[in-house]
C-alpha cells in the first residue's frame, strides 16, 4: 500500500467533520471520493496531506507516519491540486515549475525545465506558457495547477474537483491524462468530485462519505442504485453503456406531469 489513512478524525469548532475513517490506496489505481454537499471530502484530502491536523488517527505514507515528515519532504511524495487555485503575477511556466521545488537544489536545473516543457506539451498548454495566470479563465487556471502537480512527480496525487471549471473536451482530456500518468507510472489518485457518471467512468474504486463517516467503498463495478440512493436522498436507476455505468436519477414526477399535460 502506498498510503494508508487509519482511523482519523476532525473537528470544526468542536463538530465532528470526519469520524473513524479508515482505508487503503494502491499503486496504479485511481479513488473517487463521493458524497454530497459539505460531508467532508475536501477537508479528507486536507487531511491527507498535513494541510489540516486529524483530531486523531494516522495516516501513513509506505511505511512513514506523516507526523513524522516536513511539510518538503510531504511535498516531494504527494502532489495536491486545490479546487480553486489562486492566481498569482506569474507565468503559466513559472507556475508549473514551482511543483518542482521539493525535489530542486539550489538552482533550477536543465532536467527541472525540460520536465516543465514536457508536461505543457502534453496538456497542450504550450499557448499560454508565458501568459500571466492572473489574466486566465478558470479552466486555464485548473490546467496549469494540474500541471504543476504532474511535474511535482509525486507518489500520490490529490485532486480536489479537478475538472470543476473544465468543458467537456477538457474534462475528457485532463482525465485521461491523469489515468494514463497513473497506470503507466505506477502512483495513486485521489480525487473528489461531484459528477457521478464522470467518477465512474474513470476510477477503479469509490469512497462514499455520509455524515462525516465512510458510508461504503469498494471497486466501481460494486457501485448500485440503492447505494447512491442512500447517500444523496434521491432515487436513481444504473445502466450499462459500452461497458460503463451510467447512473440516471428516476423522474416518475415528471413523467406524470407530461402524461397530464399531454
Amino acid at each position: 500500500m502506498i498510503l494508508n489513512v487509519n482511523d482519523i478524525s476532525f473537528k470544526y469548532h468542536h463538530h465532528h467533520t470526519l469520524k473513524n475513517i479508515s482505508f487503503k490506496i494502491k499503486k496504479g489505481e485511481i479513488t473517487v471520493v463521493l458524497g454530497p454537499n459539505g460531508v467532508g471530502k475536501t477537508t479528507l484530502l486536507k487531511c491527507m496531506n498535513r494541510m489540516l491536523t486529524p483530531s486523531s488517527g494516522d495516516i501513513f505514507l509506505g511505511e512513514k507516519n506523516i507526523k513524522k515528515m516536513d511539510a518538503r519532504e510531504i511535498a516531494g511524495q504527494m502532489s495536491y491540486v486545490a479546487q480553486k487555485c489562486e492566481s498569482a503575477r506569474m507565468t503559466a511556466f513559472d507556475a508549473i515549475l514551482m511543483g518542482r521545488k521539493p525535489h530542486m537544489g539550489w538552482k533550477v536545473s536543465k532536467s527541472d525545465l525540460k520536465k516543465v516543457d514536457g508536461v505543457i506539451k502534453r496538456l497542450g498548454l504550450d499557448h499560454l506558457a508565458l501568459t500571466h495566470v492572473d489574466e486566465m479563465s478558470g479552466g486555464e487556471l485548473q490546467k496549469v495547477a494540474i500541471a504543476r502537480a504532474l511535474v511535482q512527480e509525486t507518489g500520490v496525487i490529490l485532486l480536489d474537483e479537478p475538472t470543476s471549471s473544465l468543458d467537456m473536451k477538457n474534462q475528457e482530456e485532463i482525465l485521461e491524462l491523469i489515468e494514463r500518468v497513473v497506470k503507466e507510472h505506477q502512483v495513486a489518485a485521489v480525487m473528489t468530485m461531484h459528477d457521478l457518471n464522470t467518477a465512474l467512468r474513470y476510477a477503479d474504486n469509490y469512497i462514499f462519505l455520509k455524515k462525516g463517516c465512510i458510508f461504503d467503498m469498494g471497486p466501481i463495478k460494486r457501485v448500485s442504485p440503492a447505494m447512491v440512493s442512500e447517500v444523496y436522498g434521491i432515487s436513481v436507476d444504473i445502466i450499462h453503456h459500452k461497458g460503463y455505468p451510467v447512473i440516471i436519477p428516476e423522474t416518475q414526477h415528471r413523467e406524470k406531469n407530461r402524461k397530464k399535460a399531454a
